[in-house]
């Protein structure tokens, strides 16, 4: 088994006062940057996935802007491989899947912002691509969301989509019980 750890959006519009505040779980940032140090010192490639929108309008991910950055503790870490994304998946419209494949990975884990959004994308097309996933429940996160459709909380979004990614695309492991995995490979 050949491991990439895949970092996603760790971007300052979900810190600083951005639109978009990750509030759950909590620790959710802290974890990324323990899984990030866990794989380095085992050798695992980590790949560091930065949102652009093509829509000046969308107001938010402005290749340029500080909030489209990612965020500085991120940035101070050096990372095997960065890929600029304008999907919410990692894979469309970017070379990640050839380049994984090139260097012989068959497993990615998966961290970042958001659950349900770009980090569930990138896990359904990792999956469909033939990858197994991990997909690291403490060191993924989102916020509460209302719009139209309803209401629903942090909470309550990121265990459904844990419960998606664990039924049909992914293993769900917290940080815990994947740090023991990098040391078998």
């Amino acid at each position: 088994m050949k491991r990439a750890l895949i970092v996603i959006d760790v971007q300052n519009e979900y810190f600083d006062g951005g639109s978009l505040p990750i509030s759950y779980p909590p620790h959710s940032f802290e974890n990324i940057i323990t899984a990030i140090s866990e794989a380095q010192k085992a050798d695992v490639m980590v790949v560091f996935v930065q949102h652009t929108s093509l829509k000046k309008e969308a107001g938010a991910f402005i290749r340029g802007s500080y909030m489209w950055e990612l965020h500085d503790e991120i940035k101070a870490l050096k990372p095997d491989l960065y890929i600029e994304k304008n999907h919410a998946s990692s894979f469309v419209g970017t070379d990640l899947n050839y380049r994984l494949r090139a260097l012989g990975i068959d497993t990615v884990a998966i961290v970042g912002y958001m659950t349900q959004n770009c980090c569930d994308a990138t896990a359904r097309d990792a999956s469909q691509l033939g990858f197994n996933v991990e997909f690291l429940s403490d060191a993924n996160g989102t916020l509460a969301f209302s719009n139209n459709a309803g209401e629903v909380s942090a909470e309550e979004l990121h265990r459904a989509f844990l419960v998606a990614q664990a039924f049909g695309f992914s293993r769900v492991l917290n940080l815990n019980e994947w740090i023991p995995l990098l040391k078998k490979d």
